[in-house]
């Protein structure tokens, strides 16, 4: 079991800045994979970003070259920094732990942060 918890949510203006964190309740250096996906009201889950434990990062292209996904491994949590945020990013943003045991993957997810980009 895998608990994970967001946090660095609220309203920020076009253009601003905001940093989400996602504390894990494990070590993660060996989690298969971590992402943060998001879901604006009536439209279906996304993905934003996704790094693997060998570090190899993937981004959805709506958000490249304007967010960046980290991790911290020695304090088991995963950062989302997003810049130059746009109205259009607005939306619940959820971090996500991808585990693989075996030859089964097994899907985490956190309850979620707002983000709202708003004048």
């Amino acid at each position: 079991q895998v608990q994970l918890v967001e946090s660095g949510g609220g309203l920020v203006q076009p253009g601003g800045s905001l940093r989400l964190s996602c504390a894990v309740s494990r070590n993660i250096f060996n989690i298969y994979q971590m992402g943060w996906y998001r879901q604006a009201p009536g439209k279906q889950r996304e993905l934003v970003a996704i790094i693997s434990s060998g570090s190899r990062i993937n981004y959805a292209d709506s958000v490249k070259g304007r967010f960046t996904i980290s991790r911290d491994n020695a304090k088991n949590t995963v950062y989302l920094q997003m810049n130059s945020l746009k109205p259009e990013d607005t939306a619940v943003y959820y971090c996500n732990a991808h585990v693989v045991v075996a030859v089964d993957g097994y899907d985490y997810w956190g309850q979620g942060t707002q983000v709202t980009v708003s004048s």
